[in-house]
This record gives C-alpha cells, structure tokens and sequence, in this order.
C-alpha cells in the first residue's frame, strides 16, 4: 500500500514541479527573450524614423544653411508623434541640436560618446550618463558626400517597452493557469478512471497472493481496467476450482492408495500370523496381486501426466487404418464384456478409413474410452462404436448406456483426478485420469473431443482425427 500511495504522490509532485518550473520559466527566460523581443521591435520602429531624419532634415540643421528653422519644426512634430526626443550630434560627442532644449541653452558634450561601442545600431542604458533611467537609444549615422557628419540619435524610455513585456508575461501566466486548471482536471479523471480501479485491483492482487481467492472483485467498466479486473476474476475463480479440485484429488488419491494398502497389509499380517491357513494362502496372495496391479496403474498414470505436463508429447504421425485399430482394441475387452454381459457393437464407415495420427496414442485413446463406457454400462447393455465422415474429419463416438453424468459434472470430466459422485460408488479401481489422457493425447494432435451425456441414460464421447490424404 505504501509503494501505490508514494506512486501517487510522485504523480501528484511531478505536476507541481512542473506548474513551478514552469512559473520560472517564464518570470526569466521568456521574461528575457520577450524583452528582448519588444526592444528589438521598438528600436526597428524608431531607427526607420531616425534614417528618414538624417536623409531629409540632419544635414541642413548641422550645416545651418537655409531652410534651418523649418527642419527644427518638423523635427519637434516628429518629436511630439513618436513621444521620443531626438537629438543631433557631432562625432566628438557634442549635441548640436535637440528637440526637448531651447536653441539658447549649451548643448552637453559627451567624451564617451561612441556609436560602435553596442555592436549594433542600437543600446540601451542610461547613453553614457545622459539619463536616469534606463533608455533605448538609437544610432542613424548622418552622411555627406561619403563622409560621416554625426549621428541623429532617438531616446525611448524602457518603461513602455517593460510594461508591454510585464503585460504579455500576464498573458502567460493567464493562460498557464488555465492548462495547469485543464490538467487537474485530467488528473482528477485519471484518478477516477485509472488511480483507484488500480487500487482495487491491487487490493484483490494482495487478497489472492494471501490465498484468499474468494474474494470478489467489483469490475464496472468495459476498457481495459475492467477487462483486467474481470481476468483478475476468472483466473482466482479458476485458481480456487483448481484448490478445491487438488484438494479432491490428494482425497481421491489418499483413498484410491490407501484401501489396496491396507487390504494388501490385512491379507499380509494374517497370512503372517496364521489367521489366514497355508491352503488359503495362493488365493489371497492373487487378491494382493490384483490390488499391487491397481496401485501400479495409479502410479503410471500419474507419471504418464506429469510427464505430458513437463516435456509435451511427441507424437509419430502415420496413415493408418482406424477401423481396424477400434476392432483390435474392442477385441481386448472380450473377457470383460463376457462377465459384464455387454456387447460391442461397432458402426465403421467402409471396410477401411484412413486417418493420419500417431497410431498407439489413438489407441491409447480408444482403450480409455471403452475402459470407462464399459466400466459404467449396465448389465446386458450395448456400447456403440461408431465412425464417420465429414469434411476432411474423421469421427468416432464411443456411446454406452450406462449410469451417465450429472449436468454440473459434464464440463469438467476431462479435468485431471476428477471423479463424479455416481461414479465413485461404482469405479472402485479408477483414477480418475483416464479422460485427462485422453483430452491432452487428442489435444496434441490439434483435434477436438467432446462429450455428450444424460444422467441415468448413457454417455457419448466424440472426437476427431486428420483424414489420411494418401492414396490407400
């Protein structure tokens, strides 16, 4: 719990950082290029003005020549409609005419004056003294007959340039408010949409790793978060299934170990003891050796899926007759059927239909399925085995009428160590592994089977097989 809270806190002060850095950001970085920006602008504006002064108006006022006093007024309106004094100086610094002093006050002489000291044709500061506050200057050289004469030079206060860069930072900060708002917003959702089904999901995560896999997880949505939650679901209901089906089987198999065990230790220790006579002794020794042939068919049947479960099967694909391979297999359950009184009556389609599978694990397959279809068969009852076919598909049904199986039991008799409650009264050597083998044999084989059942009527099981497509 403490690493998903520290998550979200991360979250949480990843998105504060970044509101803050980003207020940074502004107040120096676009604060800078901004100002920058609008100086650069503003002094475009003025020096278009100051170049215009020095072709038209600078020459006759330096020079004094006729025409002198008119220059000066057209100055002072340029004055009055750019809001900027301009002043008009000699290359040795001395101002010799400007807007905002009267013709008969001393003109200020600036030594440091140096146009070329700002690299550009423009500068601001307080123009070597000349101000108190900080100003934008700007330089327009005034030429005759290719000879630089002075320079007309335009004074702007910053404070406009700063006030129009402080009003476009507001903007900023504006808009920066909204998509920090617009992003808790999203946040908000994320928390509602992601953050806690998340939790939850991770709340039931801690439940199942406990153990506690009857715990219900409550999955609303449709996206992926629900399809997570619904999975997280379906696989603690399986795993719980799979419990409670191991917990069967460790009880199936206890019992299934123990009877034999202990009838085959009674038989012993009365033999032993002289409970049981020598004259008896063959006959009870063939009950023991009946009940070591059931604990040895437990044994290799468990081993047999175990080590299907580990290494997979290897099969060996060949065409083969399956007609023949069910007689050959029928045939060996002559003697059951013969104390059973069941009969085998076999359905096949053709004299021979060739299917291409690896021959002993499909008799293996077939050995199950008439093992089980005799074993739960009635007394003077009929097993049917039947073959057909069908798109490329071979069929085969093995049908009995026997005991059948429940409807709740149906979809999981292929599950492994699984026994139904009417069987286990009547499959007094079974392991309850025949069907697994078949369903992992058949599987392997890329085919289906399935079964078909009525409780009290009988049970059908059908699976198919790749048609041999040799010519036979």
């Amino acid at each position: 719990m403490k690493i998903r809270k520290t998550l979200y806190l991360k979250f949480l002060g990843a998105y504060l950082l970044f509101g803050i850095l980003c207020v940074i950001t502004i107040g120096t970085v676009t604060a800078k290029l901004t100002l920058e920006h609008l100086t650069r602008e503003k002094a475009n504006s003025l020096y278009r003005e100051a170049s215009l002064v020095s072709q038209q108006y600078a020459t006759l006022i330096m020079s004094d020549r006729a025409g002198v006093d008119t220059a000066r007024a057209q100055l002072k309106a340029l004055d009055t409609y750019i809001s900027c004094p301009i002043w008009l100086m000699n290359n040795s610094g001395k101002v010799i005419y400007s807007t905002r002093q009267a013709d008969s006050e001393s003109s200020e002489i600036y030594t440091d004056f140096d146009p070329t000291s700002s690299g550009s044709y423009y500068m601001t500061g307080n123009f070597f003294g000349a101000f108190q506050e900080e100003t934008l200057s700007v330089f327009s050289p005034i030429t005759s007959r290719f000879r630089v004469l002075g320079y007309v030079v335009i004074h702007s206060s910053m404070k406009d340039i700063i006030a129009s860069r402080n009003e476009i930072l507001n903007i900023s900060y504006v808009s920066l408010g909204i998509i920090m708002l617009l992003s808790l917003i999203i946040i908000t959702m994320f928390t509602i949409i992601v953050y806690i089904p998340l939790n939850h999901i991770t709340k039931a995560a801690e439940e199942y790793a406990a153990g506690n896999m009857e715990y219900k997880l409550e999955s609303h949505g449709r996206d992926e978060m629900g399809y997570l939650a619904g999975t997280l679901n379906y696989m603690a209901s399986e795993i719980y299934r799979s419990e409670e089906n191991q917990k069967k089987f460790i009880a199936n198999v206890s019992h299934d170990f123990r009877s034999p065990l202990t009838s085959i230790r009674g038989y012993l220790e009365a033999m032993i003891d002289g409970t049981i006579p020598p004259e008896m002794h063959e006959k009870y020794l063939k009950i023991v050796e009946n009940e070591t042939e059931r604990l040895t068919k437990l044994t290799n049947g468990l081993l047999e899926l175990n080590s299907l479960n580990s290494r997979g099967m290897v099969l060996e694909y060949t065409d083969f007759d399956i007609n023949e391979v069910i007689r050959q297999t029928a045939e060996t359950f002559g003697g059951t059927c013969m104390e059973k009184k069941i009969s085998i009556e076999l359905i096949l389609t053709g004299e021979t239909l060739f299917v291409q599978a690896d021959v002993g694990k499909i008799q293996q397959v077939l050995y199950n399925l008439l093992d089980n279809a005799i074993k739960f068969s009635h007394t003077n009852s009929i097993v049917k085995v039947e073959t057909t076919e069908k798109n490329d598909k071979i069929f085969v049904s093995v049908k009995d009428s026997g005991i059948g199986i429940p409807k709740d039991s149906v979809k999981l008799v292929f599950d492994r160590f699984y026994k139904t409650d009417l069987s286990r009264g009547k499959d007094k050597k079974g392991t309850g592994l025949g069907l697994s083998i078949v369903k992992e044999i058949i599987s392997a084989h890329k085919q289906n089977i399935n079964v078909v059942s009525t409780e009290g009527v009988g049970t059908e099981f059908i699976f198919t097989l790749a048609e041999s497509r040799t010519e036979e």
